[in-house]
């Protein structure tokens, strides 16, 4: 690619109350000078990235900025000798999108440090049908393998099970003969969770309000929360003894009020999950086995709908207001 051939980007400038979005025309030369160029196929569209399109939680300090925390194409150009032009490449975490340039662009600019190879299991729309989202569930469910939660000690329940992280996590959880509890506020997807491998379905309203003791009955053998809040105290407090609680969202709140009770009578565990700067020499293995769980027939179940970057500002609405259900496909050339 030359510096004067143009590509399509969604560029947001700062504004108020929130940041003005348009796609734009960009070249090589508008880009930060990282060592290797990608040709972005696919991103996903994220909690966080609907944040940072809303200019939430200050994510993005300085403007202008080509949001999209996910990526995954080809190399283009490289620096990095690890890296060859037509090599398959993914990129999640880093603060890319947030503090660097991210995947709502044609190509991206990137450190060769931040890139995994796809695997062989995957093409790049897959691995964005997986996305931060996939890799995050992944990680919590090897929270759960080890603090010893096998399938044998009873059922998972995963909270905002309509997302993103929700759907991947349950679709995994089944892939490796675990009994899944999913919780929904939206009673018309238990269809399509079911179709992912939940056992049962449960109404976010059971779970919503803060628990009314310390310790309710035990129910659950482990956890994987994506939202938080009073979800987060109301599971803690129904989790069997030596359970283990991988926290990994923040929809439903920030603040967590609960007691020592649960961790100090029954020896819980609670894990929160960052999966934005997780060791770069283990994310191969991790997608490596994310690849070899789940099917494209899965994969494409947890897919909501396939945008391109004209239509993420509102998309981004949809997701903050809970109307997305499963993950968002982003296609950069289709504009």
């Amino acid at each position: 690619m030359t510096s004067t051939d143009t590509f399509n980007a969604l560029l947001l400038q700062k504004g108020d109350p929130r940041p003005s979005a348009e796609v734009v025309a960009l070249n090589t030369v508008d880009l930060s000078a990282g060592e290797v160029l990608v040709a972005v196929e696919h991103s996903g569209l994220n909690y966080k990235d609907a944040m940072v399109i809303n200019g939430l939680g200050r994510l993005v300090r300085e403007y202008p900025h080509v949001p999209g925390i996910d990526l995954a194409g080809t190399v283009s150009e490289s620096r990095d000798a690890r890296y060859g032009p037509g090599d398959r490449i993914l990129l999640t975490g880093w603060h890319v999108g947030e503090r660097h340039w991210g995947g709502y662009a044609e190509y991206a600019s990137v450190n060769g440090d931040w890139l995994t190879p796809i695997p062989a299991t995957l093409d790049a729309r897959g691995a964005m049908i997986v996305g931060t989202a996939g890799f995050t569930a992944m990680l919590a469910v090897e929270a759960l393998e080890q603090g010893a939660i096998t399938p044998e000690r009873g059922p998972i329940l995963v909270t905002g099970a309509s997302g993103g992280v929700g759907n991947l996590a349950t679709a995994l959880l089944s892939a490796l003969g675990y009994a899944v509890t999913a919780v929904t506020g939206r009673p018309d997807n238990a269809g399509h969770l079911e179709a992912l491998g939940a056992r049962s379905i449960m109404s976010r309203a059971e779970l919503a309000a803060r628990p009314s003791r310390p310790l309710l009955s035990e129910r659950w053998a482990g956890v994987i929360d994506s939202v938080g809040g009073d979800t987060l105290a109301h599971a803690l407090a129904e989790t069997q003894t030596r359970g283990v609680v991988a926290s990994c969202g923040l929809a439903g709140g920030t603040e967590l009020t609960t007691t020592v009770i649960p961790f100090l009578l029954r020896g819980i565990r609670l894990q929160g999950i960052d999966s934005v700067q997780y060791p770069a020499n283990d994310r191969e293995r991790v997608w490596q086995r994310i690849g070899n769980l789940l099917t494209t027939e899965v994969l494409e179940r947890c897919l909501a709908e396939e945008v391109g970057l004209s239509q993420l500002s509102q998309r981004a609405d949809a997701l903050l207001a809970g109307q997305v259900r499963g993950r968002v496909l982003v296609t950069p050339k289709d504009g």
